[in-house]
């Protein structure tokens, strides 16, 4: 598996990458720059939550690897890593229809609630890693 040892870090394509899923004590990196924005990630084996300039950008539970995470105003794209399947939160815009794809596969449509997130569960397992790609 592919964990992020350094917990947050920017990639070669413009993306970001982080978490730790097999940390056994939680960790955390804070006023990460890339691309403009300032990213916090917390992160362990039971949680990962990732802020974008103090805002809510993703959680886990339990703790996932997350690898080339892209937000663009159309939604978000990644792939995501861990050792059982996960509760996935995104923060989305608000009360907004999306379409959810995992490993390229449409799940159907999903609407964010008023506080703009939208839960998605995914099927994760040792060496296993899923994308996922939600869009308006």
């Amino acid at each position: 598996m592919a964990v992020v040892e350094e917990l947050l870090r920017s990639e070669g394509d413009g993306t970001i990458s982080f978490g730790n899923h097999l940390l056994e004590n939680k960790a955390k990196v804070e006023d990460f720059e890339h691309c403009g924005d300032l990213y916090k990630v917390k992160t362990y084996k039971a949680m990962t939550k990732l802020e974008r300039n103090g805002m809510f950008a993703y959680e886990s539970v339990p703790g996932t690897s997350v690898l080339n995470f892209s937000e663009t105003a159309d939604g978000v794209s990644f792939k995501a890593e861990g050792v059982e399947d996960a509760q996935i939160t995104l923060g989305l815009e608000e009360d907004t229809e999306y379409e959810v794809f995992i490993d390229d596969k449409s799940i159907g449509k999903m609407k964010t609630n008023l506080g703009g997130k939208m839960n998605i569960s995914v099927e994760l397992g040792a060496d296993k890693e899923v994308g996922i790609k939600v869009t308006r």
